[in-house]
């Protein structure tokens, strides 16, 4: 319903870009969509997603310049998932309550790893929050569904220059273009220096754009501990760049 919604469209989009057929590219929607389901709580329809995302592909078709040098899809992948994230941004379906567990849990973090000097494991983090192993991972599953640390809303564009959701680097002041990218290096960091599964997952979600289901099966685990380990992995990177996000 969402789809046929966005394709309604269709006829303005055409006069735009008439070499574009957007029909064609309503897959591309449904999976990035679907790949993107892992950031909003159980209540959210994969639809709500769809019909965001379909803004993302109309407004990719009436603004792509092939002179920019990207092919259409990688556009319409960037700006499809820009207008998710700005749903994600609009609605923030999390309450209070899990932005508070969230930042409580990433200040356990800082503490447990200052002591130990190493990375904190999930039975330190919860012994330092003074829960249970299974009121931890609740508060982990829970902090799935918010804002806590978004790839896609930390570098909203692929940095081609091409008009996106947020600004290119061409329109970014000197000092702004310098802080985006010595965040991104720090990112680049604090990634390496993760445990190893968590930097697994990260990068079969994000760079192979498997969903939890196919890497559960690569790493041996159910769908949901796939998730909080994606989760606990945010909370870790949150609070080693805890001096990148003092205005949260």
């Amino acid at each position: 319903m969402a789809a046929v919604d966005g394709l309604a469209m269709y006829d303005e989009t055409q006069r735009a870009a008439p070499a574009i057929n957007v029909e064609d590219y309503a897959n591309l929607v449904k999976r990035i969509a679907h790949h993107m389901m892992m950031r909003m709580p159980a209540s959210v329809q994969v639809d709500d997603l769809i019909q965001a995302g379909m803004v993302g592909l109309l407004e990719a078709a009436q603004k792509y310049d092939a002179s920019r040098g990207a092919s259409f899809e990688t556009y319409a992948g960037i700006r499809i998932r820009g207008s998710i994230v700005d749903e994600m941004r609009r609605g923030d379906w999390a309450p209070r309550s899990v932005h508070r567990n969230a930042r409580r849990v990433s200040e356990a973090i800082s503490v447990v790893e200052a002591r130990i000097g190493r990375d904190a494991s999930d039975q330190q983090v919860a012994d330092e929050l003074g829960v249970d192993m299974n009121e931890y991972h609740a508060i982990i599953n829970d902090s799935t569904s918010s804002r806590l640390f978004s790839f896609e809303e930390t570098f909203g564009d692929d940095d081609s220059g091409m008009d996106s959701h947020t600004p290119s680097m061409a329109f970014l002041t000197p000092l702004e273009g310098f802080q985006r990218e010595s965040l991104k290096q720090s990112l680049a960091q604090a990634i390496t220096q993760l445990p190893e599964r968590e930097r697994l997952v990260l990068a079969l979600y994000y760079d192979e754009e498997l969903n939890l289901k196919e890497i559960g099966q690569i790493i041996g685990v159910s769908e949901s501990r796939v998730s909080q380990i994606h989760s606990q992995a945010a909370l870790r990177l949150r609070a080693r760049l805890q001096d990148w996000r003092s205005g949260d």
